[in-house]
């Protein structure tokens, strides 16, 4: 059985930012599927694991973490050989681009980008209405964002440089689901080099092919982050 094991579920962008990072490296696990809008992860088995009742937890031996990025950082670390190796970069100029675009990843892009996947996608399917207050807000700021990355990305293939890297797959989940709303495609689809560079990273070979303990790779977890009911 797999040392390392995912707790959650693959519809949480925290958990499928994982998952996503686990295919990219190869790397065997378990996924322990848990309904986080059942409270699952209050029940006292699982705060015994994870005592703030995160909605994801990662165990990877004796090693438990439970922030998304930080876990990728840990499986390239700690999996340095196995998979994409270039995940976190090489040498101390790319690993700096990497953490530079993380954080503007993490800062900038991930807090409209989940308003947005909240009220447009789990708001209506959890009986909450849709406040197009905040949808139009974030909007805007995910426009701002995407901006930068347009001018971005005319210099370089990826966020980093030329090789798709961390700084890029932490995009997965919430980009995923925004490029397939209708309401909201357009903000990725109208600008050429971040259409480009979805296009990639989204449809890259070894995504395609999979691995792992769930099925099909991480175009299969990014399909479940859209389809599968919370």
């Amino acid at each position: 059985m797999a040392s390392v094991k995912v707790f959650g579920s693959p519809t949480s962008s925290e958990v499928a930012r994982v998952l996503a990072c686990l295919f990219e490296k190869e790397v065997d696990f378990q996924l322990i599927r848990l309904d986080n809008y059942k409270g699952v992860q209050r029940k006292p088995e699982y705060l015994k694991l994870q005592p703030t009742g995160q909605a994801l937890t990662f165990e990877d031996g004796k090693t438990t973490l439970v922030e998304s990025r930080a876990i990728c950082r840990h499986i390239s670390e700690k999996y340095a050989e196995k998979g994409n190796k270039d995940l976190l970069g090489a040498g101390t100029l790319e690993r700096a681009l990497i953490e530079q675009w993380l954080q503007t990843e993490a800062q900038s892009f991930e807090p409209p980008s989940s308003a947005l996947v909240f009220h447009l996608a789990f708001a209506p399917m959890i009986g909450i209405e849709t406040d197009e207050m905040v949808v139009e807000e974030s909007k805007k700021k995910l426009a701002k964002v995407l901006d930068i990355y347009e001018q971005r990305l005319q210099e370089t293939r990826f966020l980093a440089g030329d090789k798709f890297t961390l700084a890029d797959l932490s995009h997965l989940p919430n980009a995923h689901r925004i490029v397939k709303s209708t309401e909201c495609a357009k903000l990725f689809m109208s600008r050429k080099m971040v259409s480009r560079w979805w296009e990639e990273i989204s449809g890259r070979a070894d995504v395609e092919e999979g691995g792992g303990d769930a099925e099909g790779g991480t175009s299969s977890i990014l399909k479940h982050w859209t389809e599968e009911n919370v």
